[in-house]
């Protein structure tokens, strides 16, 4: 499987794609492009100036000729050093100019995902796709492809010289380079190996940690720490064989080419020495040749972590590439705007499934109107959660209609369709900053007079103004430096802030302590004055003034009425009722 994936390392395709992301620098690129090919090519011309200068000046004893052309070397080598310069310059901004627009453009399309796409994919694997692998594409502009393309027409430039001054000399140096090429070859195919295995652990590594240290107090509570420990050292072990293994095929390959190199220069002084005493070779002309082995064996080496540079990128770009063409689990947008909605719902015979033939939805139908109360009710799992993500578009239904005012509402825009509907979760959600942004969502047109009465309103001010910094308190990831009952009091001032159409509690209160639940509970009976309301709840006394309730039951609503007439029904809900309160 491994060499599956790394004959696709050299795809034209994938070049192709991963070099267009420098089409909006064209200039640059083709500048780093022609500055790489000068280097290349000032180089090799350096031994063969020394070469003129040892046989045509020190061997004629023309000390002024040799200070005028020493001085004409030691210019060229200020132009390719400033050359050099300028290319490292240019072919780094390249590399970072581009992560910052692929980053970027990965990270929007992870918000144009529909949320199943999530439950599929580990968050620590995008994270992997998002910041390293990106990072690493930056390595093919800075010193992948275009370097080996400068370090292969250097070798290429400097074999014309050699040949050209000498063929036997060439020939007798050179005996090594089938030792060479093979062993080159035999590297290149186990480091594509190598360098496939080291990222699939790395992503693999990224997501153990970022599940774990998410869900840190299920280990500590459940005394799982040792097991984990053994857990993640497993892990980090099949991590570190990977990088060990591709470090084992950079210690044979750099010993073999250090070899090989000696023993051609061995050869060159062996035959080279031969031919300057018979007088058949210049002096000269054998320095002139050590120099060019030392420029040749340089790019080799290089060639070396150049080609690991290219290798990463390859495999990085892949992934990235089919992250960003995947267009299946994008959400899919309509094009009405939702504007001055009544909020009136209605679902029609729906029928949903996560899992194809694996019905979680059967045949659901109800209607609120704009000003009413609907409850859900049922066991976990009986689909009340699914019916709010229904309604939110989280996920698309496999059969029947939802409709808001009438209008299916696929056929309404997205990000419309979501700002007339205010969610407020069992599990409240907090980013890090501060409790102002968290109300706000980074919206700085929802003034921050309008939040504060807001918060009053629903019984949130008293907690949040005794804070240190008040509404600009810095809450911690996950909003773990607050109780849960003050969690959930901003996230009810979060989604009444924006003053929706149709308000959803998903077992809001379910997290609150009585005492807080009695604050909020007439908070709530005006939040939903005016708007369509959904209740989640497992409390039952919390959903007695509802205009319907709704009893699921695997997917399929098998009671409705209000709190009173289900009572009397001595159904499934009185049973519910009883379970609570006798």
């Amino acid at each position: 499987m491994a060499k599956d994936k790394a004959s696709k390392i050299f795809d034209k395709q994938l070049l192709v794609k991963i070099f267009s992301l420098a089409l909006p620098y064209k200039f640059k690129f083709y500048t780093a492009v022609v500055l790489t090919l000068s280097m290349a090519i000032l180089g090799p011309i350096r031994p063969y100036l020394i070469q003129h200068a040892l046989d045509s000046y020190v061997a004629q004893k023309d000390a002024q000729g040799l200070l005028y052309f020493t001085l004409f070397i030691f210019f060229l080598l200020l132009v390719q050093s400033v050359i050099q310069w300028w290319s490292t310059i240019l072919a780094n901004f390249l590399g970072q100019q581009i992560i910052y627009d692929l980053r970027n453009k990965v990270y929007k399309h992870l918000l144009s995902l529909r949320l199943n796409y999530f439950d599929k994919t580990p968050v620590g694997t995008l994270v992997t796709r998002s910041i390293s692998d990106i990072e690493t594409i930056s390595e093919v502009f800075s010193e992948g492809l275009i370097n080996i393309v400068g370090d292969m027409l250097q070798i290429v430039f400097l074999l014309l010289l050699m040949f050209g001054t000498n063929v036997k000399l060439s020939l007798v140096c050179l005996s090594v380079l089938p030792f060479l090429f093979y062993s080159g070859y035999l590297f290149k195919e186990k480091i594509k190996e190598s360098f496939e295995d080291v990222r699939n652990q790395v992503a693999r590594l990224n997501t153990f940690v970022q599940e774990h240290l998410s869900g840190m107090q299920i280990v500590q509570l459940f005394g799982r720490e040792d097991r984990e420990m053994e857990a993640f050292k497993e892990i980090n072990e099949a991590h570190k064989v990977a990088n060990v293994k591709s470090v084992f095929y950079y210690s044979v390959f750099f010993p073999v080419v250090e070899v090989l190199s000696a023993i051609s220069i061995g050869l060159l002084v062996w035959y080279g020495a031969k031919g300057v005493v018979a007088e058949e070779i210049t002096v000269g002309t054998l320095v002139a040749f050590i120099l060019y082995l030392n420029l040749f064996f340089r790019p080799i080496r290089q060639l070396a972590d150049r080609f690991n540079n290219l290798q990463m990128g390859m495999i990085a770009g892949e992934r990235i590439f089919q992250l960003l063409e995947d267009e299946e689990p994008k959400e899919i947008s309509g094009r009405t705007k939702l504007e001055n909605t009544e909020g009136n719902i209605s679902f029609k015979e729906v029928g949903f499934a996560y899992i194809e033939g694996q019905p979680v939805l059967k045949n659901i139908n109800f209607e609120v109107k704009k000003g009413q109360t609907i409850a859900l009710v049922g066991a976990t799992g009986a689909g009340k959660s699914s019916i709010i993500n229904l309604l939110s578009r989280f996920y698309e239904i496999n059969q029947g209609s939802i409709c808001i005012d009438g209008t299916p509402i696929q056929e309404f825009t997205l990000d419309s369709l979501r700002s007339k509907i205010s969610v407020v979760m069992q599990d409240v959600f907090l980013f890090t900053g501060s409790i102002l942004e968290n109300i706000q969502l980074y919206d700085k047109s929802i003034p921050e007079a309008e939040i504060i009465a807001m918060a009053k309103k629903l019984g949130a001010h008293d907690f949040i103004s005794k804070m240190p910094n008040g509404y600009h308190q810095m809450v911690t990831e996950r909003g773990a430096s607050l109780s849960v009952g003050q969690r959930q009091l901003i996230s009810f001032v979060r989604a009444m802030v924006v003053n929706p159409a149709i308000l959803v509690l998903d077992e809001a209160t379910s997290s609150i302590d009585h005492e807080t639940e009695e604050i909020i509970q007439q908070a709530i009976v005006k939040m939903r004055e005016g708007r369509s309301s959904i209740v989640i709840a497992h409390r039952l006394s919390t959903i007695a003034n509802a205009d319907e309730i709704l009893v699921l039951q695997k997917g399929e609503i098998v009671e409705r009425g209000t709190h009173t007439q289900l009572l009397q029904k001595e159904g499934y809900y009185h049973k519910l009722y009883q379970y609570q309160f006798v």
